[in-house]
């Protein structure tokens, strides 16, 4: 009888990415000069007004000095002070798809707007791959939303960031703020634009 052979590793084609986010860090980024951290300022978080269901950003202590709802002239999220230069418009899957169909001419002339602008982000609050997949409703074709997604990127030079839950866009939104005013910061008071020496 032949004996069966067991492999000690097995391969790569098996592994499977378990998804399982760990919990967010007590400050994103530290500002260093000469290995000494700098003393900045922590911004404030600006939430549109007409967002529906907004992103809460209350778990995220000592992130911000605080945390201000008006209606901003552009996009979801933002920082005060920074309302004309960094932007953040945020969608669920069900509201990128009307997007990109039934409201295109109106969201494709935001993006525009805020492709123009030196910080502007897209978060969709949903997997790549559901996007990809298709709708239980509609008769909207997941190639066109993706293909749009990707044009915004090509074409406008717009980012998008896909995140699996709410949640976890809450911290990306939230990082990227924090950081956006940070790095502002950071040049604005001649310290250049990076984190630490040599680094980013």
């Amino acid at each position: 009888m032949a004996r069966k052979t067991r492999t000690l590793i097995s391969s790569p084609l098996e592994w499977q990415m378990r998804a399982a986010p760990v919990s967010h860090p007590i400050i994103p980024v530290l500002a260093e000069r000469g290995g000494s951290q700098l003393r900045t300022p922590l911004p404030v978080v600006v939430v549109d007004t007409r967002e529906q269901i907004p992103l809460s950003f209350r778990r995220f202590k000592g992130w911000f000095a605080g945390i201000e709802t008006r209606a901003l002239p552009l996009g979801d999220y933002s920082v005060a002070g920074m309302e004309d230069s960094c932007v953040v418009e945020r969608k669920d899957l069900a509201d990128l798809i009307h997007s990109f169909t039934g409201n295109r001419a109106v969201f494709v002339k935001r993006l525009r707007r805020m492709s123009q602008l030196p910080h502007g982000l897209l978060v969709i609050t949903a997997p790549l791959s559901q996007i990809k997949s298709a709708y239980p409703y509609g008769r909207v074709s997941p190639n066109q939303v993706t293909q749009s997604l990707i044009a915004v990127l090509a074409g406008l030079r717009m980012p998008f960031v896909c995140t699996e839950t709410h949640a976890l866009g809450e911290e990306i939104v939230a990082s990227y703020l924090y950081q956006t005013f940070l790095y502002d910061w950071l040049e604005r008071n001649g310290h250049g634009r990076f984190l630490a020496d040599d680094d980013l």
